[in-house]
């Protein structure tokens, strides 16, 4: 059956170009093949979290020819699930059809194309959202995070990253799904270990969990993600998935894949995968997402990373990590952006707490791993939370990182007391980085000022709920004292 899409509504709105077809006819053709049943058309929202409809696999084609729509709000909404923005008002500072919950256009990506390995039926495919007359949505994170590797490429150079990624397992003891537990968020669900106690990278506790974590990896690999390794973390009932080096938008595509495959197979095991940067768990580690990153001339493919001679740094490498340690604070809000974000922060737990960088130096925020004849330089940048949007939060090491190239800038001295010197905090909380990125010049200059005000005022609706949240600590601090 032949599938021609070249005269869709997507294709005369310039969404679709000739090679976008060709992929579509090759998609529609192995939905058949395959035997799917339904295909889950999705986008991944303005916190990394899949959002979207269900189609019944013999309406691709009509999604390949005219996109579907979704209520604009999907854009609006913080990490509770309410409209961050004033939808039905005038002076909202929205237009079309986010000021009155119109909708938005969802544009299929076809090479996301995915069927579900744990569910047999059922595929993904990734789309992004456009306004209906095709023009971008700027704040979209998709398109913030390909405009900036847009115009690293105009400048001769892409950027390659590598991601470790550390979430928990948890047995599922309650789903807190009593009709009371069902606000505005629900409820927290109520977990057990998995493992038990400290056995970072023992053998015995991998084995205990093997079953666990193969099934994760199967799912993950059979989703084409170039799994490197899988590990048990510092904490109990903590893991680590590694993946190969790729390019920014497969990474991002990457980690939104692996957080939903995990959290959707453990829930059909009676399990609880959680990326939540600190849980409120006794004896519970914090889950970091460190990314490593390394510059590479495109005409050549070179690493412009690999330096001349021992002890030392290439020009690129000192340029790129001294940008990202300039503006740390002022892009913090886009790789750590939730009020949990910051409880991770602390000395001594393989976390940074200050702004530097140390050779192989796991405490410092950024970790230089160069060596002359080593194809495979790069920094890594442990400021980062797997609770993190994935575009932004790589978007953000391009606009840092460029910008240190931009300026000339280089990097200061490497630290080996990265909690003890003299060096600038971290952001102490969610306000603190709402601060910086407000105050950014680089921020506004690298995202437009439409992203940035987007973003300020979805984070300060979510900030300023928790300032008015009672917390337990003051119940506990006050009640009898006063």
């Amino acid at each position: 059956m032949a599938h021609d899409f070249t005269s869709g509504k997507l294709a005369r709105l310039g969404l679709f170009d000739e090679e976008t077809c060709r992929q579509a006819r090759e998609v529609a053709a192995r939905v058949q093949a395959d035997g799917v049943e339904t295909v889950r058309v999705l986008f991944a929202d303005q916190h990394g979290i899949l959002r979207g409809k269900t189609v019944m696999a013999d309406g691709i084609d009509s999604l390949f020819q005219r996109g579907i729509n979704v209520p604009a709000t999907l854009l609006l909404k913080d990490t509770s699930h309410r409209a961050a923005f004033a939808v039905w008002e005038e002076d909202s500072g929205l237009s079309g059809p986010m000021q009155g919950a119109g909708d938005v256009l969802l544009v299929p990506r076809p090479e996301t194309y995915r069927v579900l390995p744990w569910s047999g039926h059922s595929a993904w495919i990734f789309c992004d959202p456009v306004y209906q007359d095709g023009s971008p949505i700027a704040f979209a994170s998709g398109a913030v995070l390909q405009r900036a590797v847009d115009r690293l490429a105009a400048q001769g150079m892409s950027v390659t990253f590598g991601l470790e990624v550390e979430f928990h397992i948890f047995e599922l003891a309650d789903r807190a799904d009593r009709h009371a537990e069902a606000t505005h968020p629900g409820a927290p669900v109520q977990t057990r270990n998995l493992t038990q106690g400290y056995q970072y990278l023992t053998e015995t506790r991998y084995g205990e969990v093997e079953r666990v974590l193969d099934l994760l990896r199967r799912n993950a690999q059979k989703l084409g993600l170039s799994v490197r390794s899988v590990e048990i973390e510092m904490g109990p009932s903590q893991v680590e998935f590694t993946f190969a080096p790729d390019g920014a938008m497969a990474q991002a595509d990457a980690m939104v894949m692996l957080r939903t495959m995990a959290k959707e197979v453990c829930a059909r095991e009676g399990l609880h995968a959680s990326f939540m940067a600190k849980p409120r768990l006794h004896n519970s580690m914090a889950n970091g997402w460190h990314v490593h990153q390394s510059l590479h001339d495109l005409a050549t493919g070179r690493n412009l990373f690999v330096p001349e001679d021992p002890g030392m740094l290439s020009p690129h490498a000192s340029g790129w990590m001294a940008g990202l340690l300039k503006y740390a604070s002022e892009t913090s809000l886009l790789v750590a952006p939730t009020v949990n974000s910051y409880k991770r922060y602390l000395p001594y737990q393989l976390a940074p707490n200050r702004i530097s960088w140390g050779v192989d130096n796991r405490g410092a925020m950024l970790r230089a791993l160069m060596a002359p004849g080593e194809a495979d330089s790069r920094v890594e940048n442990r400021a980062p939370d797997s609770s993190a949007n994935p575009y932004y939060a790589l978007t953000a090491q391009i606009i840092a990182g460029a910008a240190g190239l931009a300026e000339s800038l280089e990097a200061p001295r490497p630290t080996t007391s990265p909690y003890c010197e003299d060096a600038a905090r971290m952001p102490r909380s969610l306000g603190q980085a709402l601060s910086g990125f407000k105050q950014s010049k680089l921020c506004r200059d690298a995202l437009g000022k439409e992203v940035t005000a987007y973003l300020l005022q979805l984070k300060k609706f979510e900030w300023e709920r928790y300032l008015d949240t009672v917390s337990e600590w003051e119940q506990a601090e006050y009640f009898n004292l006063f």
